[in-house]
Order: structure tokens, then sequence, then C-alpha cells
């Protein structure tokens, strides 16, 4: 863990002044900038925002990856929920399939309402 630690502020210290929270930069209903996430080995990843779904008292966020990831296609979406670990809001990817699906679902009925034709066929 320490080790990831010193990476984080190691990224950190690179983006600079510039850097924005990622949770707080989703988070924030202005904000429209892509977001720069590092996974376990450092590596960076640029996501456009996609949705912010609240859902039986957790929130999860649907992020588009704008930098190749492989087994992931290029209309493909990953879902994040927001987990308080070691007190602090962490984004951790979703595994979880049927939270997956469920937050999809929320997500389209969400687009339905607002007069969005989602093409699944269904409505209001």
């Amino acid at each position: 863990m320490a080790n990831e630690l010193d990476n984080v502020k190691k990224n950190l210290e690179e983006l600079g002044e510039d850097y924005v929270d990622p949770i707080s930069a989703i988070l924030d209903p202005d904000n429209e900038d892509n977001i720069i996430l590092f996974d376990e080995n450092n590596n960076e990843t640029e996501f456009s925002q996609v949705a912010v779904i609240p859902l039986n008292e957790k929130i999860y966020v649907i992020l588009k990856p704008e930098t190749e990831i492989e087994g992931v296609g290029e209309d493909e979406a990953l879902v994040f929920i927001i987990e308080e670990i070691e007190d602090e809001d962490t984004l951790v990817l979703c595994c979880d399939e049927d939270a997956i699906d469920k937050v999809f679902e929320e997500y389209y009925k969400l687009l339905r309402e607002a007069g969005v034709d989602t093409g699944d066929g269904e409505e209001d």
C-alpha cells in the first residue's frame, strides 16, 4: 500500500497545480473536463464523463475511456463506484455485473425521462 501511495504522490507532483481530484471533478456539475486516473501500475488513463448515478445509497460513475484499454471497446464505458477506503473517498472499478446492469438501467431510464432516444425500444 505504501508503494501505491508513493506512486500517487509522484503523479500529483508531476501534474502540478493543474491537478483536480477526480472525485471532486466528477461531482462538480460545472466540470466538463476529462478525468485522469492512474492504475495500480502507475499508467495514466484519460476518461470522459458520461454520468453520475446515485443508486441504492451508493454513488456510481460511468466513464468512457479516451485512452485505449485492452479488452474495452471504443464504444464501451466502465462503471466505477465511490467507496470510502481508509477515511478517504476512492474511485473503484465496479466488477459486480448485477450492479453494473442496474447502473445502466438507471442511466437509460434517466435518458428516456429527459426525452433522449436510447435506441432500446423502451419508453417512459
